[in-house]
């Protein structure tokens, strides 16, 4: 049997991107490789028939910043915007350091980890609570869209209905766009706190949460808190109420809000598989519920001591 050859392209800009792609419109994007690799589960990876590398494009790998926002290529390198510091946002810096090692990181993409295809990954939370925004691209035009709906959140509201959902890469990404850049805006936070949870038993992923907050003269100007695992969850009518609160908050204050979250995390009793991301016999939905709610509460409890 003949061995098939894969053919790979290198485009140096967008024309030359798109070009490829319309010739051989089944051809497999490529940025960091992580992903791909760990998928193959083998010593000799099997190549698809076409390849387009992105890594020669250099406006995907430029990162800028105003005064109200940082820029990011798709193709940064996680540990590229680590190294810029403390004028990286701090949920997202967080987020970033919690990733792997740093061997990896120095060739995963923000861009591979925002759009894989097969699972949810870190970055879902810090984009979400950041309210980030993302650039996307096709042949002939480029449009804007925020995380939360490029990744399928509705304020907190998760259509459960029908068979269980499994989850197939951002839904956000139309045929032939790429997600070229993202914007991260600098709003001060007071406090930011970022927790990755773990299975029992082993090393695997139980989601990750974030929880901020931005006061004034000790008045919560702003609150979020986000759950991310096979899909990302956030109580907006919650934050929406405490906003204006004076601080400390009354230990009344506090069970209102972990009331409120307790409710909101029961609509998904019925639906862990669709929800946490359990891939392994050890997974415990109810322990993960359980940790989100204590976290949140040791949060609410510090900012009101």
């Amino acid at each position: 049997m003949a061995v098939q050859i894969s053919k790979v392209f290198y485009p140096e800009s967008f024309q030359d991107l798109f070009s490829a792609w319309s010739d051989f419109p089944n051809a497999v994007l490529y940025a960091g490789g992580s992903e791909f690799m760990r998928r193959q589960g083998r010593r000799v990876p099997v190549l698809p028939p076409n390849i387009i590398s992105l890594d020669k494009i250099e406006e995907l790998k430029r990162i800028s910043r105003t005064e109200r926002y940082l820029e990011i290529g798709a193709m940064a390198r996680l540990n590229q915007i680590i190294n810029l510091g403390k004028i990286v946002p701090e949920a997202l810096l967080l987020c970033l350091e919690s990733i792997s090692g740093p061997p990896l990181r120095n060739f995963v993409t923000i861009g591979g980890n925002i759009c894989n295809r097969e699972l949810r990954l870190d970055l879902a939370a810090p984009m979400n609570v950041l309210d980030a925004q993302f650039e996307l691209r096709t042949a002939s035009a480029a449009r804007w869209i925020s995380a939360s709906r490029f990744l399928s959140i509705q304020d907190g509201i998760i259509d459960l209905k029908g068979p269980k959902r499994k989850y197939h890469g951002p839904s956000g990404l139309g045929s032939h766009e790429i997600l070229t850049r993202i914007r991260v805006p600098l709003e001060p936070w007071t406090y930011t706190w970022y927790h990755k949870f773990r299975n029992p038993g082993n090393d695997n992923t139980g989601g990750s949460i974030l929880f901020m907050i931005r006061n004034q003269k000790n008045i919560l100007t702003n609150i979020r808190v986000v759950y991310s695992g096979k899909t990302t969850l956030r109580e907006k009518n919650c934050e929406a109420m405490f906003e204006g609160k004076q601080l400390p908050l009354s230990r009344n204050q506090v069970e209102v809000f972990m009331d409120k979250w307790r409710n909101f995390l029961s609509t998904f009793e019925n639906n862990e598989d669709s929800v946490y991301p359990g891939e392994n016999e050890n997974f415990n939905p109810e322990l993960t519920k359980t940790q989100i709610l204590n976290f949140i509460e040791t949060r609410l409890l510090h900012i009101s001591s």
